[in-house]
């Protein structure tokens, strides 16, 4: 297993995402990377850091992937969630791209960088064929806090 134990799957997504991608009808995926970072990986400007988002970066490439934005998060002003450093949006071309990620050559590299920087991970599977610049329809308010 390239994840740490601490990072768990979740068994019924993963089958959800297998299906997709073998069902013929796999579209783009949007995945949303939320990350807290170890001291180590000395987050945003640190060495270990800047080693696991550039062999990323490579990574993806292989499999047709990109990362579309990279935000740090300055706060939370709703809701109760353990610190979160930095969120990431990662585009897919297809949910098989996201499943050949740790089979793609310099993945064992990069999940080693990954276990070293990453103290805890969320990730939430997102439709990747929406509209970025305006996810909201335009007939609609954007909600407020």
């Amino acid at each position: 297993m390239l994840l740490p134990d601490h990072l768990k799957r979740n068994a019924n997504e993963l089958a959800a995402i297998k299906a997709i991608a073998e069902s013929g009808d796999d579209p783009p995926v949007l995945m949303v990377n939320i990350n807290t970072y170890t001291a180590e990986a000395g987050y945003p400007d640190g060495d270990l850091h800047h080693q696991y988002i550039t062999g990323l970066e490579k990574l993806l490439k292989r499999v047709g992937a990109t990362i579309l934005w990279r935000l740090p998060v300055l706060g939370q002003p709703v809701g109760e969630q353990q610190q979160t450093d930095e969120i990431l949006g990662v585009w897919y071309p297809s949910h098989k791209a996201f499943l050949d990620l740790p089979k793609t050559a310099g993945a064992d590299e990069n999940y080693r960088l990954r276990r070293l920087c990453v103290q805890e991970a969320v990730i939430h599977r997102c439709d990747g064929n929406a509209n970025m610049n305006g996810a909201v329809g335009s007939n609609e308010e954007p909600c407020s806090v």
